[in-house]
């Protein structure tokens, strides 16, 4: 059963409908009906908006349909325990963010250790005054809102991004300076199988990552463009890198040293949560690329790595449909001798999807090219 709570004049079901003027919104897990009432009543009056479960299973399915602000949740609970709510919703990229705190009527090391091991946020052992309670959401709540500020797209909002975790956790003691070089055209960034030093943040222009096989046939895993990391696969792996970048443009890239990053990395649940969207969104692309070169046409690869730059292109103010890329580099990103790659565009400019200048692209017709059959 769900038990929803608000002292508001309205009556939603649950928080996907509630208007964003509303208070933060708490999802409260206990299975004493009592107790969760009262923790109810308490939240509420404090201008909370409250959705409760009294199971951990009823709990993990309202918090991933829709994400509350902070989860309240008890340890000892039928159906599935706190720890295994936890341990649920911590893998999930909706909900790992969200803050957690344990309540339980233990106040042994060895139970309070196990939970903050997991990634609970705070531990809060009945009985527990009203005061106690609210100041551990209120300050939970506080360093969530700071911390999920969305990076700028540009150097400054790296710093700012930084810095006010810097602020936030007076433990993170960041040092060094973020080093920031221009790199000219086709300038190597990293090689494979060398160690990382650091993590990579591009403020302007455009690199490639690739890889070069025992023929030395270069094949373009990525493109990356102003606001986008690069290399910290590598680092958070503690491993070489398994693929080399270069500029594909005059560009400026700033490195964060590697001890900055990982003591960050680790000591932040919302900035681990940001580089674990950024591998999920990594790993499916990869593997939609993999599943193109396996199973699509030339034409169809043509297309997608046009489209594919062009969504990357949105920095180029002067026309944001023009492609600077020259026919080697485009044809390592589609998986394809460059003599293929010439025909296809020479095809697609006669159908009028794009127009071609020496070492640019126009697309003309992005529609055209997102519905192409074959």
């Amino acid at each position: 059963m769900v038990i929803f709570h608000t002292n508001t004049q309205y009556n939603y079901s649950y928080f996907s409908d509630l208007p964003d003027i509303l208070m933060k919104k708490i999802l409260l897990i206990e299975d004493n009906a009592e107790m969760r009432d009262n923790i109810a009543e308490i939240l509420e009056l404090a201008g909370y908006v409250v959705a409760s479960a009294e199971n951990g299973k009823i709990g993990v399915d309202l918090a991933l349909k829709t994400p509350p602000d902070l989860i309240v949740c008890d340890v000892m609970m039928p159906e599935l325990d706190g720890y295994g709510v936890l341990h649920i919703l911590s893998k999930n990229s909706k909900t790992s963010g969200v803050p957690f705190i344990f309540l339980t009527a233990k106040a042994e090391k060895d139970d309070f250790r196990k939970g903050m091991n997991l990634g609970a946020d705070d531990y809060i052992t009945k009985p527990f005054n009203d005061v106690e309670l609210l100041d551990a959401i209120e300050t939970r709540i506080k360093k969530s809102v700071s911390l999920k500020k969305e990076l700028v797209k540009n150097i400054e909002g790296l710093e700012n991004f930084f810095n006010q975790a810097e602020s936030i956790e007076p433990l993170i003691k960041l040092t060094g300076e973020r080093k920031c070089r221009h790199y000219k055209k086709k300038e190597e960034i990293f090689n494979e199988g060398t160690y990382p030093n650091g993590i990579f943040f591009i403020h302007s222009g455009k690199v490639k990552t690739y890889k070069i096989n025992e023929d030395g046939k270069e094949y373009i895993t990525g493109i990356y463009a102003a606001g986008d990391f690069i290399g910290y696969t590598a680092v958070l792996e503690d491993t070489n890198f398994t693929e080399s970048a270069a500029a594909l443009e005059d560009s400026e890239i700033c490195m964060i040293n590697r001890a900055d990053f990982t003591h960050l990395l680790y000591s932040n649940r919302e900035v681990a949560n940001k580089f674990i969207k950024l591998l999920s969104n990594n790993l499916v692309e990869k593997e939609d690329r993999l599943l193109s070169l396996a199973y699509n046409s030339v034409r169809k690869r043509v297309a997608e790595a046009l489209l594919m730059l062009f969504s990357r292109n949105g920095n180029n103010i002067n026309d944001p449909n023009l492609i600077f890329i020259s026919r080697e580099d485009l044809s390592n990103v589609v998986g394809t001798a460059t003599e293929s790659l010439i025909r296809t565009l020479s095809d697609f400019k006669e159908e009028g999807l794009i127009d071609l200048k020496a070492g640019q692209v126009k697309i003309l017709d992005v529609r055209k090219l997102e519905h192409l059959k074959f």
